[in-house]
């Protein structure tokens, strides 16, 4: 017996997005799996490490907790929409130049965090640049250049 699917129409990075979901598919794994957007990261499955943060109708949110069928109707925005295909967004650029890359893993769900907290706050202050990435671990870094990276960019044109 085939299980039942549901239609789903979303944006994702700026594209319309109609497909056909079972009730219990995690976003997470429809961005992976069925769209091939694999910059958004399974770490833990239990959304404690951020890895699979992305940006929904302007808030940064896990995937890996989110039933796909609850982004209907929904803007949703991954680490491949972030930049133009040109030239990597200020903030990826930032993490570039500031040495916040180490393994990498982590990094979309640190960006995208710090984008969503960018975009409701220009000049946020190191307290609440902390509290925007608290949901995100790093394994390999020490958080200290990831948020010089997002103090570099806040309050710049990006």
């Amino acid at each position: 017996m085939e299980p039942k699917t549901y239609p789903l129409t979303m944006t994702v990075n700026g594209q319309q997005v109609n497909i056909e979901v079972e009730a219990d598919e995690l976003l997470v794994d429809v961005l992976r799996d069925r769209l091939g957007l694999t910059g958004t990261k399974i770490g833990c499955n239990e959304g404690e490490c951020g890895a699979c943060t992305v940006i929904m109708d302007g808030e940064a949110v896990l995937s890996c907790l989110i039933p796909a069928l609850r982004a209907e109707g929904r803007q949703l925005l991954t680490i491949e929409g972030l930049s133009d295909g040109q030239a990597l967004h200020p903030l990826q650029q930032a993490f570039v130049e500031h040495g916040a890359v180490q393994c990498g893993y982590c990094i979309p769900g640190f960006v995208l965090s710090a984008k969503a907290l960018l975009d409701r706050n220009r000049e946020p202050n190191r307290d609440e640049i902390k509290e925007a990435i608290a949901g995100n671990l790093c394994r390999c870094t020490g958080y200290v250049k990831i948020i010089e990276a997002i103090e570099a960019v806040a309050g710049s044109e990006g």
